[in-house]
């Protein structure tokens, strides 16, 4: 178990970036597919949307100011939909995303989410329109997200406290909370008893140096 990586509270101001059905190509366009590295994509985020709406003389959350820093993406119905890019997820983490608040997920996105440490919570329609629009109107409201209460707070920005339940799937939400979702760091940490139970395996003894494991 990596208790060092456990998930079990994350704060932070929101963003919100509403409509139903966001596809992957729209959070991370197929052209940054071809990168070698995930380190540059939090910075193409929504690219073609930004792009476009700066066109139109507007701005993206992901570009306006009141947003800077945020670490809870506000989301509707299906986000996370088309094709099963890693990237996606990747690039929203490198943005600052750190928990995204949703009505529903496409399921390879909230996987994808998962394997990242990143919590994808299902709310209702009416708590996910709630949420964007409080913090369209006070982008300084504080959200916190806690795995184990299964519970999102509101503060802050000009309104009373609020407190809601959100569902997820329970062996994500578990995960998250003891640190196993980063399944490299619990291999890592379980090296020794790897290499005893390969020693003990008919099919990998008489390979490499002495016949060992190595």
């Amino acid at each position: 178990m990596s208790t060092d990586n456990s998930r079990s509270i994350l704060s932070g101001r929101g963003v919100p970036v509403p409509g139903d059905d966001i596809d992957t190509d729209r959070i991370i366009p197929a052209r940054f597919l071809k990168t070698i590295s995930f380190e540059e994509l939090g910075a193409h985020a929504f690219e073609d949307e930004r792009l476009d709406a700066r066109g139109k003389g507007n701005l993206h959350p992901f570009d306006d100011l009141r947003y800077a820093g945020a670490a809870v993406l506000l989301v509707n119905r299906n986000f996370g939909c088309g094709s099963s890019r890693e990237h996606a997820p990747q690039a929203l983490m490198r943005w600052g995303i750190r928990a995204v608040v949703g009505e529903s997920f496409a399921e390879i996105f909230s996987g994808n989410c998962t394997a990242m440490g990143i919590p994808a919570l299902r709310v209702g329609h009416e708590h996910a329109q709630w949420l964007i629009e409080r913090v369209q109107r006070h982008p300084d409201t504080e959200l916190a997200v806690d795995l184990k209460a299964k519970t999102v707070r509101v503060e802050g920005g000009g309104g009373a406290e609020e407190v809601f339940g959100f569902d997820m799937p329970e062996g994500d939400r578990l995960g998250l909370i003891s640190g196993d979702w980063d399944t490299t760091s619990v291999l890592l940490g379980n090296l020794e008893a790897i290499r005893r139970t390969a020693e003990g395996l008919p099919y990998m003894t008489g390979f490499g140096a002495g016949g060992r494991v190595t």
